[in-house]
């Protein structure tokens, strides 16, 4: 299945409208244990006039950009020009960016994907990215950089899966506890680490390895990380309902989530809801239709 979603913002710039449209792309079975989804995102806009979002916290991702470079920042840093392939590690707090006219080509790259195709722990990337083209652990997806313009949508997504699919050859073999781990994470019920540890029969210290090497950040924050994307995936859905009726149940009350969203998005509850969201706001619904969930951090990882 294939999920679109288009938007216009003329009420920010009514002599020239802004032009916004995100495409999903399923990837293909030997790619569902890896990777969640491959996207596009065409911004069209006039000249000097950028649009700007905040995208939530999520699992890796690469990114192959055309046209204008975006400028972008993590966890509240100062904005600076993306490279055209960039890589993100793993986020636990919300990552600003701003641009003009430009298409970028994304695949999300789940933790059992990060485990299989880069030879560094996920923590040495967290919250951070980079130039995958000059990174020696991302040189070999670089040369997609340079085959996805021109291509058709189909013809792209093919590209990034048929390069992704290759690579599986010279891989290392899958650890069963990444993906055990990652299922865990998406039990709604799970609401300790040793609770953790024991679904995965591991020790505490042990779980805290793996999910420093795989998912990037200690395992109590990932269990936090997780249930804030639970309720900010609902109001993303559905924004005109009250955060009080968004929030998880493992809230203890909404003071609790407060905290929470500014440790995960740098900002309140209310700041967020006032402002637009122009790509990411639409590419909720159309990531939910496509993917089966509104955020990456809540993709549920291959049952196969």
């Amino acid at each position: 299945m294939i999920g679109t979603m288009t938007h216009e913002a003329p009420d920010r710039f009514p002599a020239a409208p802004v032009h916004i449209e995100t495409r999903f792309f399923p990837v293909s079975d030997a790619l569902r244990p890896y990777a969640s989804i491959i996207y596009r995102t065409d911004i069209t806009a006039p000249p000097g006039v950028r649009v700007d979002d905040y995208l939530h916290p999520e699992w890796a991702n690469m990114r192959f950009i055309e046209g204008d470079l975006p400028v972008a920042a993590i966890g509240g840093g100062a904005p600076v020009t993306t490279p055209r392939f960039i890589v993100t590690g793993p986020t636990s707090k919300a990552s600003y960016f701003a641009s003009g006219s430009m298409r970028a080509w994304g695949i999300g790259i789940l933790p059992a994907g990060w485990a299989k195709y880069v030879a560094i722990p996920a923590e040495d990337l967290a919250d951070r990215f980079c130039d995958g083209a000059v990174h020696p652990v991302f040189t070999s997806f670089a040369p997609l950089a340079n085959r996805l313009p021109g291509l058709s949508d189909k013809a792209a997504a093919r590209a990034i899966d048929d390069h992704f699919v290759a690579r599986l050859a010279h891989a290392p073999r899958d650890d069963p506890a990444i993906l055990a781990a990652h299922r865990a994470l998406m039990d709604d019920d799970l609401a300790s680490v040793a609770a953790l540890a024991d679904m995965l029969g591991l020790s505490e210290r042990s779980v805290e390895r793996l999910s420093r090497r795989a998912f990037g950040f200690p395992p109590k924050l990932m269990l936090r990380r997780q249930r804030f994307l639970r309720s900010l995936a609902r109001f993303m859905l559905e924004p005109e309902m009250a955060w009080i009726d968004a929030l998880d149940y493992h809230y203890y009350d909404q003071a609790q989530f407060t905290r929470d969203f500014q440790r995960f998005m740098g900002m309140s509850p209310r700041a967020y809801a006032a402002r637009p969201k122009p790509i990411l706001g639409a590419a909720a619904h159309a990531r939910a239709i496509a993917a089966g969930a509104a955020v990456q951090g809540l993709h549920k990882p291959f049952q196969g």
